[in-house]
């Protein structure tokens, strides 16, 4: 045999066992809010998905996990476009994705016109996204924002005595989902809500709405996340608003209790409730504040993880244990793997967590209250926990249905 032709053939085992390495990779793209009022969010995010693969791993057998990540800006083109990207030029095989409301009802529509790979929510909590004609391979670790508001409503009437409360909210489905969890349990229990006002995603002025705030009620309610947070407190403060507070899940979230200035002060004393406390002295959840500690210098991080932090930690720890049940077989349209991960019940630092048959998570929920922590620090400490909170908030399903779909103006204000 000429030297010529052992140099093609050397040259074609070479290019053979390269072809049979990179076949060995599992693409999984993940996508985040790194643009726009939700990037804090989206940062913690990834930093919550960094902290998994350090502690699990990007191993899957004999298989590496390559993780390509994209940018969003909590709009559903821009989720959908960067999902696109993932599959069509990086040619993922597995999505993690997305992080906010909106994005999450997109994804989810578009996760059927790509019936052939597996869709991993990351955080979104839009009731919508699984609750309504739900996507039989998109599947959702997290509660929904309706899920994450159980046991605030009872707490603030029974405990706190409210009895009339206001609320401020961003204008889009995950807020419009946080505010029907608080008023079905609220209301159910005896209170009113007698003012609804909305702001779009990015509001930098907020003077008409604390102005329109009514003085006749014992709390406002603020479902407010990212910048919109922020600004509202440095105006509310500058305004001289002394109301009590009451916050949804990403209001009295890490993102906005370790944010610069003196404004998030007026959160001490703020009842909440979440997915997750601060100061919860599982050991679970303790091992998993050190591992997202360990893994970033202070000044790269929050003090302790936000709820986005904690979300895609859980979707990756699902993604990848199932992955490992399966030993990476993503054979026939993924099958074995969509099989793995309906059926997977992971032991998640916030509780543990299983899915229902339309692949939304149930979990446990903290209601909470902000408090300082003497150093000037302020963190959300457990006032209760509430387990297995599923996405009909323990109505009857045929009950729940004829409520309707969260909105600027559903649920109506009384018991269902």
């Amino acid at each position: 045999m000429s030297k010529c032709s052992v140099g093609l053939l050397a040259l074609s085992s070479l290019f053979l066992s390269g072809a049979a390495i990179a076949q060995e990779k599992i693409k999984v793209g993940v996508t985040a809010t790194l643009e726009g009022t939700y990037t804090v969010l989206g940062e913690d995010g990834i930093r919550g998905h960094q902290t998994a693969l350090n502690v699990l791993g990007k191993k899957v057998g004999d298989k590496e996990l390559e993780f390509i990540i994209a940018s969003t800006d909590a709009t559903p083109d821009s989720a959908v476009r960067a999902v696109r990207k993932l599959i069509e030029q990086d040619k993922v095989q597995i999505l993690l994705s997305p992080l906010s409301g909106d994005e999450g009802i997109a994804v989810k529509n578009f996760a059927k016109t790509h019936p052939e790979l597996t869709f991993i929510n990351a955080a979104s909590g839009a009731q919508e996204t699984t609750y309504v004609d739900p996507a039989p391979n998109f599947f959702r670790y997290n509660m929904d924002g309706a899920q994450w508001q159980v046991g605030l409503g009872k707490y603030a009437y029974d405990e706190k005595k409210y009895r009339k409360i206001a609320t401020v909210g961003e204008d889009y489905s995950f807020i419009y989902t946080q505010v029907f969890g608080l008023v079905l349990e609220f209301c159910g229990a005896g209170g009113q809500v007698t003012n609804r006002q909305w702001v779009p995603l990015g509001t930098k002025d907020f003077a008409s709405v604390i102005a329109a705030l009514p003085d006749d009620v014992d709390a406002i309610y603020l479902g407010l996340g990212g910048a919109d947070a922020v600004n509202f407190l440095n105006q509310y403060q500058q305004a001289g608003g002394k109301a009590h507070l009451m916050g949804g899940s990403i209001m009295i979230d890490q993102t906005i209790l370790s944010s610069k200035g003196n404004a998030k002060n007026a959160l001490i004393g703020t009842i909440a409730a979440s997915g997750q406390a601060d100061t919860w002295e599982d050991p679970g959840w303790q091992k998993f504040v050190k591992a997202y500690q360990d893994a970033f210098p202070p000044n790269k991080r929050f003090p302790s993880p936000s709820l986005l932090a904690t979300n895609y930690y859980d979707s990756t720890m699902a993604l990848i244990l199932a992955l490992r049940q399966v030993n990476g077989d993503l054979s026939n349209n993924q099958a074995k793997y969509k099989e793995a991960l309906a059926k997977i019940e992971i032991d998640a630092p916030n509780g543990k967590i299983k899915l229902d048959s339309n692949r939304q998570a149930i979990g446990t929920n903290f209601v909470t209250e902000v408090v300082d922590d003497g150093k000037g620090a302020l963190f959300s400490k457990v006032v209760k926990v509430i387990p297995n909170v599923n996405q009909t908030l323990g109505y009857d399903p045929a009950v729940f249905a004829k409520i309707g779909l969260p909105s600027r103006t559903v649920p109506e204000c009384k018991k269902y």
